[in-house]
């Protein structure tokens, strides 16, 4: 809210802030809301023919009437963090592109293009696909990562993306970010104003990774190099091919000038299950990049839950980034993954933005996330 020197509510915003994050007020709609007036905040992405549209935090686009303002302002671009480590959306989003490695990418611009096609088993038809049909192994793998200009009009350069995966038999995928400094809030407008459809929104988080460790580890938890059989029993995506192992596994690009040797180390994690030939209790995976260390694929037996096993999963992994000399953590959460944001939270762990993937229009046969 924006008062000016005599006490009046201002609109101190115009066209020309497009791309900037603003605070404005607005008259509450009789009937939709008991309040007089109603607040937003988020980054201005368009204001043309009168009508404001800010993007949230979360991604969601809210379109005010320039005749409902009553107050209006520039805000700083990103609030200050309270606690964790200090990171920019850059450098997270080039950690976790390093995290699920594809099996073949290509520079845009600096727009990285990113493919690990499998033939999709009649076991792996979660993703929705028909068996025999093509896909990708996780959309993070399978989507194109957009760090700056293409260098080429964006119509130009989604022309090229969407031709590059019709090639490899898939649809293609933009991955956006929103919600700290340097994210795609205009991007993601322009996205949907094209008619890009957006899928899947989520949260990436950050923290300390020294807490994560000192929790109890628990007895039983062993750390492995692969992914062995027990470990993939538990896993979610079953009928998990080779492409799926590679990028599991830290992936092999053949992309020109793509890195080659002393990359992110991996590790997975099982709690073995009670009984011979049982599939583990719980399981973990765990990248080791540099200062960070991202957990992945944590996941329990359901007949197991609330005692303890997903900490400890990542304690024992967190143990093992600390020895190759990490310190911060990042992981991945759904955003209406109660229990997970829980014992996340307990962790010391903080939302820093969230991601969304936009498949192009009127394509089908959708990777898991």
């Amino acid at each position: 809210m924006e008062f000016s020197p005599i006490g009046r509510l201002e609109v101190r915003i115009t066209a020309a802030d497009v791309g900037k994050r603003v605070s404005v007020r607005r008259l509450g709609h009789p009937g939709v809301t008991q309040e007089k007036f109603t607040d937003t905040v988020g980054v201005l992405t368009s204001w043309n023919n009168g009508v404001l549209v800010i993007t949230r935090r979360d991604g969601e686009s809210v379109r005010i009437e320039e005749s409902s303002l009553v107050a209006g302002k520039v805000v700083p671009a990103a609030p200050a963090r309270r606690r964790g480590p200090s990171a920019s959306y850059q450098e997270l989003a080039r950690v976790a592109a390093r995290a699920w490695r594809p099996v073949e990418s290509e520079r845009l611009g600096e727009w990285e293009l990113r493919a690990a096609v499998q033939e999709v088993s009649r076991e792996a038809r979660p993703w929705g696909v028909v068996a025999g049909r093509r896909a990708g192994f996780t959309r993070r793998a399978n989507s194109v990562l957009p760090l700056g200009d293409p260098g080429m009009p964006l119509d130009e350069a989604l022309t090229v993306v969407r031709r590059w995966y019709r090639d490899r038999g898939l649809p293609a995928y933009v991955q956006t970010a929103t919600g700290a400094e340097g994210t795609q809030e205009l991007l993601c407008a322009e996205l949907e104003e094209r008619g890009w459809v957006r899928e899947v929104t989520a949260e990436l988080w950050i923290g300390a990774l020294a807490p994560v460790a000192d929790r109890a580890e628990g007895a039983g938890v062993v750390l492995s190099r692969e992914a062995d059989a027990a470990w993939l029993a538990r896993y979610q995506r079953k009928g998990v091919s080779e492409v799926a192992l590679k990028v599991l596994g830290g992936g092999s690009p053949r992309a020109s000038g793509a890195e080659r040797g002393g990359g992110p180390s991996v590790w997975f994690a099982t709690v073995p299950g009670a009984g011979a030939g049982a599939p583990p209790a719980a399981i973990g995976r765990c990248v080791v990049d540099g200062r960070w260390a991202g957990f992945a694929a944590v996941e329990v037996d359901p007949a197991l839950r609330r005692r303890g096993l997903a900490g400890a999963v990542m304690a024992a992994l967190a143990r093992q980034a600390l020895d190759e000399g990490a310190s911060a953590a990042w992981l991945q959460v759904e955003t209406d993954n109660v229990g997970a944001r829980a014992l996340y939270t307990g962790m010391g762990f903080t939302a820093h933005h969230a991601y969304h993937h936009y498949r192009e229009p009127q394509a089908s046969g959708a990777p898991g996330h």
